[in-house]
């Protein structure tokens, strides 16, 4: 019996439809791919905005000298810069795009009549009919893998995470992609850059509490706290790892007010030698300047505290198993805390 067709005008939105409705877990099938170098899990997920077959990034983290309690995301310097949105990875074997179909197939009635065979119909043309793919590419089980666009979880929400709009194609083992916004060591560390977990940056103040009009405050950073920090990202199967590492250089301070004098005058507060940022205070300085602080001028008074905001800037840099590497825009992170500032009291006799 021949099979009813779906008009072409309801076509673009059926598949739409069908590919959102879809649930991940049923779209992911089959059994491990991949060659001597390891396999994948295939984990599809579909995109009802342009009906591309998506996957799941298998990218795996590791940390060194961080916490992931309490920390911050980095803010690149360059604001024409931002780590990927998205790109291409090895997802499914011929048995996993096989099985995908099948299970397409099973949603028939579940948003409209005839959709699913109407876009196992669509996934066959490109995957089995030799179009350009036939018979799923079963014959090189073990020898490839079909590359799917995934997006950057943290930046699904960018408008560049919808670039990698094709769908699964084929790449032989042992081959490279030819294709630009495929995962490559550099990639694996832009994706690392906003995995690197930094830490809050809360400065230690002196005086504690209240600051006095016209007498420094003296701010420091722990160097145990700051400290050079650095994220792996590697991608199982592939052999890709890259290592980007991130170290603080400086603490800039923003006292909250024009009526502020900042120590230095720049307000940029170098490391030292041992990683500490400024100094900490100490009974008998009272009389000397601090190498990183601030005087405020006139106190803080009914309106509220001064929002000091203090920003360390990181120096980031990556390395990668194949002897890629190079710098990466600076990043920063900064936190505000109020401060409130009183008047010198005096007592008159």
């Amino acid at each position: 019996m021949r099979r009813a067709t779906m008009p072409r005008a309801v076509a673009a939105s059926a598949l739409a439809l069908a590919v959102a409705a879809m649930p991940s877990t049923a779209t992911a099938g089959g059994g491990r791919g991949g060659g001597e170098k390891g396999g994948y899990e295939g984990s599809a997920e579909g995109s009802a905005n342009d009906r591309v077959i998506r996957a799941q990034t298998k990218i795996k983290v590791t940390t060194d000298g961080g916490s992931r309690s309490s920390t911050g995301t980095l803010t690149p310097s360059d604001s024409n810069w931002t780590p990927p949105a998205c790109w291409y990875e090895p997802s499914f074997s011929p048995k996993e795009i096989e099985t995908a179909v099948k299970l397409w197939r099973n949603i028939d009635g579940f948003v409209l009549p005839g959709v699913g065979d109407f876009v196992g119909d669509m996934l066959d043309h490109r995957y089995k009919e030799g179009h350009p793919y036939k018979d799923y590419n079963l014959d090189k089980q073990g020898e490839g893998m079909f590359w799917a666009a995934v997006k950057n979880p943290k930046r699904k929400d960018d408008p560049e995470a919808n670039s990698c709009d094709k769908q699964p194609f084929w790449v032989d083992e042992g081959e490279p992609p030819n294709e630009p916004l495929a995962v490559s060591p550099q990639v694996l560390a832009e994706y690392a850059y906003d995995e690197l977990p930094v830490p809050d940056t809360e400065i230690e103040m002196a005086p504690t509490g209240k600051s006095t009009v016209n007498l420094p405050t003296w701010i420091w950073l722990d160097k145990a706290k700051f400290k050079k920090l650095s994220v792996t990202a590697s991608l199982p199967g592939t052999g890709l790892s890259a290592t980007t590492t991130a170290e603080p250089v400086s603490l800039h301070i923003e006292p909250g007010t024009a009526d502020a004098q900042t120590y230095p005058a720049s307000g940029e507060c170098a490391i030292n030698e041992d990683g500490s940022i400024g100094a900490p205070y100490a009974k008998g300085k009272a009389d000397q300047t601090p190498p990183c602080g601030v005087s405020y001028l006139r106190s803080s008074g009914s309106d509220g505290p001064y929002p000091l905001r203090a920003t360390v800037t990181w120096k980031i840099s990556w390395t990668s198993t194949n002897g890629e590497g190079g710098d990466l825009p600076d990043g920063t992170f900064g936190t505000t805390q109020d401060v409130t500032v009183q008047e010198i009291q005096s007592v008159n006799r």
